[in-house]
């Protein structure tokens, strides 16, 4: 079983506070959904968790393991996968080089094809001739043909169509259910509640709510007060 888990993290930008003492907690084959309105701090804690920038100060465990002094390098070898906002690939290559980019030695392709089998038929197009949810799937194949066991992803669903959306949320879905703790920062707030297990939401960099998806999205007069400052859980 996986725990990950952050504590009282903090993190600047450009010397000013951008995420404010976060507690979040994600578990195997748990969802934990984050949502908030753009500025929220969002991707900062995301980036924050893989690396990419440092915390000012905190705890990220990942089971016993403590990584807010690692590189993000070493962050990923411990187990924690991060899927951008953009659908980075690349395009001159096909679709299976670029799964194979981040593909270990000792691991394959089967995973990643079994979460979406729509990228076998598509294995020899080369990805800048993919459409954008085709893309998106391309993107999180590859964060996880290394058999993570951590995934944060960041707003997947940007610019596609509701039913490519719907496609993608069963499919993280799927991850969960196979064992692996999801961080899941996404925009659409019904879907992803729809598939979580516990949800957070940010607002100016602190945790407003912290508690069941099933519960919030029953309540949806609620989460917009939360969005707005009306409201604290």
């Amino acid at each position: 079983m996986t725990t990950f888990s952050i504590k009282g993290l903090h993190v600047d930008r450009a010397s000013i506070p951008v995420i404010r003492g976060i507690d979040l907690q994600a578990g195997s084959g748990e969802i934990s959904v984050v949502l908030g309105s753009n500025g929220a701090g969002k991707t900062t804690m995301l980036e924050s968790l893989s690396g990419i920038i440092p915390a000012k100060s905190g705890s990220i465990a990942l089971d016993d393991r403590q990584l807010l002094k690692l590189r993000a390098g070493a962050r990923a070898k411990a187990g924690l996968s991060h899927v951008e906002q953009g659908r980075t690939v690349f395009s001159e290559m096909t679709t299976e080089e670029n799964l194979k980019v981040a593909l270990h030695p000792d691991a394959d392709l089967k995973e990643a094809y079994d979460l979406f089998p729509e990228l076998l038929q598509r294995r020899d197009v080369k990805a800048g001739m993919l459409s954008g949810g085709e893309q998106q799937m391309v993107v999180i194949a590859r964060s996880i043909v290394n058999r993570p066991r951590v995934i944060m992803i960041d707003e997947m669903s940007s610019g596609l169509a509701p039913v490519i959306v719907s496609r993608l949320m069963r499919a993280v879905r799927q991850l969960a259910d196979d064992g692996m703790a999801v961080v899941l920062v996404e925009q659409f707030a019904a879907l992803a509640l729809a598939i979580g297990n516990r949800a957070y939401v940010l607002r100016r960099g602190q945790v407003v709510y912290d508690g069941g998806c099933e519960a919030l999205a029953k309540d949806p007069a609620h989460l917009h007060k939360l969005y707005l400052g009306d409201a604290a859980a």
